[in-house]
């Protein structure tokens, strides 16, 4: 008994053997769990990028941006010359949050009486205006604080000299549902498609239908487009899906244009359905496959922005997640469905996705070919 299961357990060993990439990939899989749990799982959220609109000028006012600055919950990164400018750096997520210092507020503290500022927060990620929120409150209170204990004589009022009125833009309520509904139709899109698609050459391969593709006249493109179709309608049916029953069920505002949402979500599937055909390309087999595929799916919901906000991240977790589809596809839902933001506010991101789509289909298209030669 002993013998044969010895032989039992050496052949397994053998056929893990074998196989090496799999056996590479699940031994990276939990050091990369471990890198992504360890460092992306936290909302200690820093470094928040504030665009600034000065009109005062002032010693008092540059004293107030100082104190910001030195918070290190903020970085001053824009200074924008009017409130149309800084509406357009917070509705295309370069800046977060924003303060507007009126004309006036130097005189107001030098005179002893209150300087009030204007302080706006993006709404649509409830975890970074949380932080923001809180902390602009408690800057500014420090600030009075110190300009109360700096003035000679006792003021006369109760009130403390720096009022900083805070506004949320977008989603004034930080209801949760608002941003992770949007969300989520970038990530079931990317879940089912890659892992639809990831296994169908790999599954022809292993029920000996691929050699019957091999002798047909069938160019690779062809093979690709035929290949995606059906998981193309069937993304969109979920795709609507989701929007129906976020709106009736969870009463997510839909603020921008639902044709646009929808057309940009084909291309976004494009990528992602491009994703999974290289992988299904490569692998040798459906374990393979699958595999692979949840070794790509992780880094997207980590390192996207879907749970946890990027400005709490360290730096070269950020820079990783710009390598990352689905990054740039949240900016999109999030802006056109909380934001109402419209194709010019989104060049950016949609003109990366291009991008994306480009380089894995034609990669996609080049394995194929390979293949099919």
């Amino acid at each position: 008994m002993i013998q044969r299961l010895r032989s039992l357990i050496r052949k397994e060993f053998i056929q893990i053997i074998r196989d090496p990439r799999t056996l590479v990939l699940t031994l990276i899989y939990p050091v990369a769990m471990l890198f992504l749990l360890g460092f992306a799982i936290t909302n200690d959220v820093r470094n928040i990028p504030l665009v600034v609109v000065d009109h005062d000028h002032t010693s008092q006012s540059r004293a107030l941006l100082d104190a910001y600055r030195n918070s290190d919950y903020f970085v001053l990164d824009y200074y924008a010359n009017s409130e149309d400018e800084m509406e357009y750096l917070v509705e295309s997520n370069q800046a977060r949050a924003a303060i507007i210092i009126p004309p006036n507020y130097g005189k107001q503290i030098a005179a002893g009486r209150v300087g009030t500022v204007a302080f706006i927060i993006d709404g649509s990620d409830p975890n970074v205006s949380g932080t923001a929120l809180t902390a602009a409150v408690l800057v500014g209170q420090a600030q009075a604080t110190k300009i109360t204990a700096s003035r000679t004589r006792r003021p006369t009022q109760a009130q403390l000299p720096v009022d900083v009125r805070t506004q949320i833009w977008y989603n004034p309520e930080m209801v949760t549902a608002y941003y992770m509904i949007p969300a989520l139709i970038g990530l079931i899109l990317q879940f089912l498609t890659t892992m639809l698609t990831s296994t169908s050459i790999v599954r022809e391969r292993e029920r000996g239908t691929i050699e019957q593709l091999i002798v047909t006249p069938i160019r690779a493109w062809e093979l690709v487009v035929g290949k995606m179709t059906p998981y193309v309608l069937i993304a969109f049916l979920d795709t609507i899906e989701i929007l129906v029953v976020g709106i009736l069920i969870f009463h997510v505002p839909i603020n921008g244009s639902l044709t646009l949402l929808l057309v940009l979500c084909s291309l976004f599937l494009i990528t992602t359905l491009g994703i999974g055909l290289l992988i299904s390309t490569m692998a040798n087999t459906q374990q393979e496959a699958t595999l692979t595929t949840m070794f790509t799916l992780l880094p997207s919901i980590f390192l996207s922005g879907f749970l946890f906000p990027l400005a709490a991240m360290p730096g070269f977790l950020q820079v990783a997640s710009y390598l990352i589809p689905l990054r740039y596809f949240l900016i999109i839902t999030r802006g056109i469905v909380l934001k109402g933001s419209n194709i010019q506010v989104l060049a950016p991101e949609i003109f990366i996705l291009c991008i994306f789509a480009l380089v894995v289909m034609v990669a996609t298209a080049f394995r194929f070919r390979k293949q099919l030669d």
